[in-house]
């Protein structure tokens, strides 16, 4: 019983943490000329390679620094990472400070070669 008690907690847990990937609402989004792509990786990972347009924020910076960039809170973010989990937890904290339109777009990796074809 303890084990399925601590299933079930855990489990609660990994569904509030995960944070949908909509690539398709993403691609859309970048479409509009009022988006802001945010590559929320390390420097390091962003000076490997960014894909064309995006702005660095570390997801642990994005609270403290989205303002600068976006002050309008209906501004369309698309937001992405090395695997889709930290622009998960970027998206999770821009929405708790009242952004409407933050779209997690997931993983580097997958979405270059999509940007790639759309040129």
């Amino acid at each position: 019983m303890r084990f399925l008690i601590l299933l079930s907690g855990l489990l609660t847990f990994l569904s509030a943490q995960a944070e949908e990937i909509d690539q398709a609402a993403a691609l859309a989004t970048l479409q509009r000329a009022d988006s802001l792509l945010i590559d929320v990786r390390s420097s390091e990972e962003f000076s490997a390679g960014a894909l064309p347009g995006a702005i660095r924020i570390g997801h642990d910076e994005i609270a403290a620094q989205i303002a600068s960039i976006a002050p309008d809170k209906d501004s369309p973010l698309v937001l992405y990472c090395r695997s889709g989990r930290r622009s998960g937890l970027a998206k999770q904290s821009l929405e708790n400070l009242g952004y409407r339109q933050v779209i997690n777009a997931g993983a580097y990796d997958d979405l270059l070669p999509l940007l790639e074809a759309k040129e």
